[in-house]
C-alpha cells in the first residue's frame, strides 16, 4: 500500500510523463530549405514537415506561418505548399532570389519550437531585354563627323542576366550609315559620309537579341538621328541654274548670268539686273553666314559701285560712247564674313543702247487665224493659205526692227481662258481638242518691250473650221468658186472656154468680111459682068 508521499510521488511521476509526451509533438522538425521554379502555379508542393505531431489528429498542435514572405505559403496537413494565384505570379525578378519565412509549432497555445523556412526561387527566361530609354533617345551629330567614328552607344539590359547582343536592322531606311563593330558593345560607328544639304534627318532600327538563350527573346528600338549643318558649303549666287542631279539627289548647278541695259545718257542711278537682284547665299542654309560682296574685275575706274552689304550696283557716270564700249563685263564676288576663303564669283553683264525713241507697234490691227477640227491637243494657228500665223511686233530702235526683249502675251476673255498660248517668237499654239466647229474667238495680243516698259496691242480673230474643210488662199474667197473641183478639172474647162471664145471670134471676123464684101459697088458690078472680083482688068 502506497504512503501518501509514494502516492504524491507516483502522481508526479505520471503528469511530467505526460508533459514530456504531450510535448513531443512539436519536436522532431528541423529548418526547411527547399527550392521552386518562378512562374509556378498555385500549390507548388515545397516541402514536408518532420515534426511528431499531426495538425489534424486527436492531439493535435497548432502551426503558424510568420515572417518576411509567410503570404507566400499555405499548410496543408504536414505538406508546405506554394500559395500563388492568376493575379500574383512568383517572379523572382521582383521577389528576389530567396522567400524566407518562419513555422511556429504551438501546444495548448504554449509555442514550443520554430523553425525557419528558406526557398529559393529559379529562375526561369521569362522576360525580353530591354533598352535603357536614353540611350535611345534622338541624336544630334554634325555633318562633318569623320567616317568610322563611334557616334552613340546603345544600351540593353534583360532582368534574367542574360548576354545580350546588338544588331542593325539593314532594312530600316538609313542603316548603310551605320555599322557596329562589336555586337556585345553597342556602339554605333559612322559608316560613310554625312551630308546635311541632301539628308537632314536618319532613320534607324537596333536590335537586342539574347543570344545565349534557346527562346532568342529579342526588342527593337528606332532611333532618329538628326544631322547638324556644318559649315562645308561655299556661297550661290541666286537663282541657281541645275547642271545635274545625282543618285543622292544632290542638285549641282552654276552661277547665273546677270544682265542689264543702259542708255549713253544714264548716269548716277541703280541697275536693275535680271534676273535679279543680284543676291548669294551661304551655302549652309541653316547657317546662313553673312556675306560680303566686292567687284573684282570690269568696274571701269569706279564707274560701277557695289553695296558690299546688299550687292546693289550703281552706275555712276555716264558712257561717253557705246560703240567704243558696247558691253561692261562685271566679275562679282560674294565671300563669307568669317571665312573669305569660301567665295564664288558670278557674272553681270552691262550692255549699252541707244535711246528709246520708238515704241513697239504691229502692223495691222487684227490678224485672221484659222484652226481646223481635230482631236490633237496642240495646233498651231494657221491663216489665209495654210501659212503658220505669226505675230510680231517691229521696233525701229532696231536695225531689223527686232526688239530681243519683247515679250508676248494674250489676254483672253473668260470663254478662252487656257485654251491658247503664245510664245515668245509670236506664234500661237491652240488646244484643239477642246474647241469645236464654227466657233470664233477674239483674243488681244500684248507685246511688251521689257527695258523700256512700253506697250503693243493687237487683235487675233480665229475661226474654227470642219475636219476637212480647206483653209481660204486669200481674204477675198475667189477660190470658193472652185472649192469642190479638181485643180486639173479646172484648168480644163478654162481651156475648152478659152477654145471656144476663139472659134466665136474667127467665125465672127469672117462673117464681117462676108458683109463688108456684098457692100463693095465694085464687086457687085465685076459680079454683074461675070467677072470673079479678084481677077484684075489689065486694060483698065
Amino acid at each position: 500500500m502506497l504512503t501518501p508521499w509514494g502516492l504524491f510521488l507516483c502522481q508526479l511521476a505520471i503528469n511530467m510523463s505526460y508533459h514530456v509526451i504531450k510535448a513531443s509533438l512539436c519536436l522532431g522538425g528541423s529548418d526547411i530549405f527547399a527550392k521552386v521554379s518562378e512562374n509556378s502555379p498555385v500549390g507548388e508542393f515545397i516541402a514536408n514537415l518532420s515534426i511528431v505531431g499531426d495538425p489534424t489528429g486527436v492531439n493535435s498542435i497548432r502551426l503558424c506561418l510568420t515572417g518576411e514572405n509567410a503570404n507566400w505559403f499555405y499548410l496543408e496537413g504536414r505538406t508546405i505548399r506554394l500559395n500563388s494565384s492568376i493575379l500574383r505570379v512568383l517572379d523572382r525578378e521582383r521577389q528576389g532570389s530567396v522567400l524566407m519565412a518562419a513555422l511556429t509549432c504551438y501546444e495548448d497555445d504554449i509555442m514550443q519550437s520554430e523553425y525557419r523556412i528558406m526557398v529559393e526561387i529559379l529562375n526561369e527566361n521569362d522576360n525580353k531585354p530591354r533598352f535603357f530609354e536614353k540611350t535611345i533617345q534622338p541624336r544630334y551629330i554634325s555633318e562633318l563627323t569623320a567616317v568610322n567614328s563611334a557616334i552613340f552607344t546603345v544600351k540593353a539590359i534583360d532582368a534574367d542576366g542574360d548576354t545580350i547582343t546588338y544588331i542593325i536592322d539593314r532594312a530600316s531606311p538609313d542603316a548603310s550609315y551605320f555599322r557596329i563593330d562589336l555586337p556585345n558593345s553597342g556602339k554605333v560607328i559612322l559608316d560613310k559620309p554625312l551630308d546635311y544639304e541632301t539628308k537632314t534627318q536618319l532613320q534607324l532600327v537596333i536590335y537586342a537579341v539574347e543570344t545565349n538563350t534557346k527562346e532568342w527573346y529579342n526588342t527593337s528600338a528606332s532611333l532618329t538621328v538628326n544631322i547638324e549643318d556644318g559649315d562645308d558649303q561655299y556661297p550661290q549666287f541666286l537663282p541657281c541654274t541645275t547642271i545635274s542631279q545625282d543618285h543622292n539627289h544632290t542638285v549641282v548647278c552654276t552661277n547665273p548670268i546677270y544682265a542689264v541695259n543702259i542708255t549713253e545718257k544714264d548716269q548716277d542711278m541703280l541697275l536693275n539686273f535680271s534676273p535679279g537682284p543680284i543676291h548669294a547665299e551661304d551655302g549652309d542654309r541653316s547657317l546662313d553666314t553673312p556675306l560680303l560682296y566686292s567687284i573684282l574685275s570690269g568696274a571701269d575706274k569706279n564707274r560701277f559701285q557695289i553695296d558690299n552689304q546688299t550687292a546693289e550696283i550703281t552706275l555712276t557716270r555716264r558712257v561717253e560712247n557705246r560703240h567704243l564700249t558696247p558691253i561692261f563685263r562685271l566679275r562679282i564676288m560674294a565671300s563669307q564674313l568669317n571665312d573669305p576663303k569660301k567665295y564664288s564669283v558670278a557674272t553681270a553683264l552691262v550692255r549699252v543702247l541707244a535711246e528709246n525713241r520708238f515704241p513697239p507697234l504691229f502692223n495691222r490691227t487684227t490678224y485672221k487665224g484659222f484652226i481646223i477640227e481635230s482631236s490633237s491637243p496642240a495646233t498651231l494657228v494657221s491663216t489665209y493659205g495654210n501659212e503658220v500665223l505669226l505675230i510680231q511686233a517691229i521696233d525701229q530702235d532696231f536695225i531689223d526692227r527686232v526688239n530681243p526683249k519683247m515679250h508676248y502675251s494674250l489676254q483672253p476673255t473668260p470663254a478662252t481662258t487656257g485654251l491658247y498660248h503664245i510664245t515668245q517668237e509670236g506664234i500661237i499654239i491652240a488646244k484643239t481638242d477642246r474647241l469645236r466647229p464654227f466657233e470664233r474667238h477674239i483674243l488681244e495680243v500684248v507685246a511688251m518691250d521689257e527695258e523700256s516698259g512700253e506697250v503693243a496691242k493687237a487683235s487675233v480673230d480665229i475661226e474654227l473650221l470642219q475636219r476637212g474643210q480647206p483653209v481660204p488662199r486669200t481674204p477675198f474667197g475667189e477660190e470658193r468658186l472652185f472649192r469642190d473641183m479638181d485643180v486639173r478639172m479646172a484648168g480644163g474647162i478654162m481651156g475648152g472656154m478659152l477654145l471656144l471664145l476663139v472659134t466665136t471670134l474667127f467665125l465672127l471676123i469672117r462673117w464681117a468680111k462676108r458683109r463688108r464684101r456684098r457692100r463693095d459697088p465694085a464687086r457687085r458690078g465685076a459680079v454683074a459682068l461675070g467677072k470673079h472680083p479678084n481677077v484684075w482688068r489689065l486694060n483698065e
